[in-house]
Parts: C-alpha cells; sequence; structure tokens
C-alpha cells in the first residue's frame, strides 16, 4: 500500500459501523470486509454484515460432508 493512499484516507479510520446481524458497532476498516474494489475506499465500498457474522454463516451454510464410512467387502 502506498502511504499517500492512507494519509487522503485517514478519516475512514475512525469511522464505525453498525453490523446488521449482531447490531455491534465496530471499526469500519477492521471489523467489514470490502465488497468494492473499483470505488476506492469510501464507506460505500463496505459490507454491512461484520467480518465474524459473515464467518459464522458461510460456515453455517457449507454443505456438511456425510459421516458414513464405506467399508469394502471383505475378500
Amino acid at each position: 500500500m502506498d502511504l499517500d493512499g492512507q494519509i487522503q484516507l485517514g478519516h475512514l479510520l475512525l469511522q464505525d459501523r453498525k453490523c446488521r446481524v449482531c447490531g455491534e458497532i465496530k471499526n469500519l476498516v477492521d471489523g467489514f470486509y470490502r465488497t468494492r474494489k473499483d470505488r476506492g475506499s469510501v464507506a460505500s465500498s463496505y459490507s454491512y454484515e461484520c467480518k465474524e457474522c459473515c464467518k459464522k454463516r458461510v460456515k453455517k451454510s457449507r454443505k456438511q460432508k456425510p459421516d458414513i464410512l464405506y467399508d469394502y467387502p471383505d475378500w
């Protein structure tokens, strides 16, 4: 990352956002994933679901592997 970009975007480091799922208020840059990379680093380019809630949602919606152990025939 270039230092000039960080200095220009310093106002984002102080912004907080409320997660729509858990309702907690977290730092915009550290607590939320970025969804749009082409618009720069404006507040609208970050998701409204925090990183922890996103991880929980993905883990919950993953397809579970069956616990069936296939027995090969005894020859």
